[in-house]
């Protein structure tokens, strides 16, 4: 009996294997390429660097092609005039399913009573107006204290010596974990585990974890559900933190205790995993091309001799600074959005050509190859210019075209349509009130002169802001004379 058993279910597998490996491309369906490992297909290259991987797929196939990755059927469109026809789609396309498995493979997180829109509205509530002016200032004022206080024991004349990306990790992490969770005594705890988790999460997210990291990624998770627990902490009356807000919002939805602390670590991770890793690559940029460097402390100088009494980026358009800012996330921010395709759809492209993509398969846009680094689109994609999205006259630059129409996206570090990042705004304020205060407060420069921007972490492809693979190591020091804020 038992081996028939066994018999029985070796045969299903081959007959799934055999399903999975016999599909072919039908009428109007993008170019298919299976890959020649069963069921697997491309599963292994795309975890490796999806970048290149996908590059190869561009070049052999054109801007929409299907691809098998660990049984599934995902069609890639890497045409950004034609991104609304899946942005737009709520039909035909879901978002809430892959994220759903995303949340249980990585946090161990289910939450099915909350609706996407209640969620929504929550987190507009807290980075939008009012609400965003109050996170943004108290974010500055944590920066300032951490920056300053972690060189009290530092004559101006001494020079201190670290990794960028450690520094500017630890620095925005710390700040962004009292800003949000009011919480001083656990945060160099916390930011101890959050990294080893971070370093995991892209393999926890594939499944793709060997068994020493299994239980590194299970330990870490669990001891910063601990951390960041509620349980506990005593709120002041006239208190409506961040943390305090969204343990009530998570009360009212009906989420138990133990759902809480992982939701809690979600949100921890989605908060704070990019603007670190952002500001490392714009300072890290800023250091390897003075010209670029010159050409922000020049215009920070402009406008502190303007405006001495008041915040300068509060107070005046940064056009220079903004154009660094956009091209340092044009070559380092590679989200992946992706929909299941939740019934047939005629996916028409902005060229008139149309495509059937099938039921149960998935469909995939990745911004970073295109729009970000096309050549098309972007001269020379692969250099870093800092006055890419400026004009002569120092206004912004967002018209570019590719097969002459004029694009939408130009770059899409925050993601686009219903989904697009709510709390872009103040990421974005955060990274630049980081990179101001370093450059106002500290002078900064690279331990070797000749020392280059270290290579891209390339699992992180697909997980918002990419992360180097090494670090950048720099000194720096107090200014003898400090700015007044």
């Amino acid at each position: 009996m038992l081996w028939t058993i066994l018999l029985l279910l070796f045969n299903g597998l081959l007959i799934l294997v055999y399903v999975y490996s016999s599909r072919t491309r039908q009428k109007n369906e993008p170019p298919l390429d299976k890959g020649v490992i069963p069921w697997l297909g491309h599963a292994l290259e795309f975890g490796k660097d999806a970048a290149k991987f996908l590059a190869r797929m561009k070049d052999k196939h054109g801007d929409i092609f299907t691809v098998r990755v660990a049984g599934h059927y995902v069609t890639v469109l890497l045409d950004p005039n034609s991104f609304d026809e899946v942005l737009n789609d709520t039909f035909c396309l879901d978002f809430a399913r892959s994220k759903k498995q995303l949340l249980q493979r990585i946090f161990c997180l289910q939450l099915p009573s909350i609706k996407p829109t209640a969620e929504r509205k929550w987190m507009e509530q807290h980075f939008q107006g009012l609400s965003l002016s109050k996170l943004s200032s108290s974010m500055k004022a944590h920066l300032q204290k951490l920056l300053l206080s972690d060189q009290t024991d530092c004559q101006p004349s001494k020079w201190t010596q670290n990794g960028l990306f450690s520094l500017c990790y630890s620095l925005l992490f710390r700040a962004g974990y009292l800003t949000l969770f009011e919480r001083i005594d656990d945060a160099p705890a916390v930011y101890k585990e959050f990294r080893k988790f971070d370093d995991l999460l892209p393999k926890l997210a594939r499944c793709s974890l060997k068994r020493g990291e299994r239980k590194t990624a299970a330990l870490s998770r669990e001891r910063l559900w601990e951390l960041l627990s509620p349980k506990g902490v005593s709120f002041r009356l006239d208190s409506n933190s961040w943390q305090q807000s969204y343990h009530h919002f998570l009360q009212e939805e009906g989420i138990d205790a133990e759902m809480q602390n992982r939701a809690f670590l979600l949100q921890l991770w989605t908060t704070q995993c990019n603007t670190g890793p952002a500001a490392f690559w714009l300072l890290g940029f800023l250091l390897t091309n003075p010209e670029a460097m010159e050409a922000v402390k020049s215009e920070i100088r402009d406008l502190t001799l303007q405006h001495p009494l008041i915040h300068p980026l509060e107070a005046h358009s940064t056009p220079v600074f903004d154009s660094v800012l956009s091209e340092t996330l044009r070559l380092t921010a590679a989200v992946m959005i992706s929909r299941e395709v939740v019934q047939d759809k005629c996916l028409r492209m902005a060229n008139g050509q149309e495509y059937h993509l099938r039921q149960g398969d998935r469909v995939c846009l990745f911004p970073f190859l295109s729009p970000q680094n096309d050549a098309e689109i972007h001269l020379q994609p692969q250099i870093f210019k800092y006055d890419r999205f400026l004009n002569e006259d120092m206004t912004v630059k967002d018209t570019f075209y590719k097969e002459g129409k004029r694009l939408k996206y130009i770059t899409m570090p925050w993601g686009a349509g219903t989904n697009v990042c709510v709390g872009k705004e103040f990421a974005v304020t955060t990274i630049k009130q980081f990179v101001f205060l370093f450059l106002t407060h500290l002078d900064l420069e690279l331990c070797n002169p000749e020392d280059k921007l270290p290579p891209v972490n390339t699992s992180r492809y697909g997980f918002g802001m990419l992360q180097p693979d090494g670090d950048l190591q720099i000194r720096y020091r107090l200014k003898k004379t400090q700015p007044e804020m």
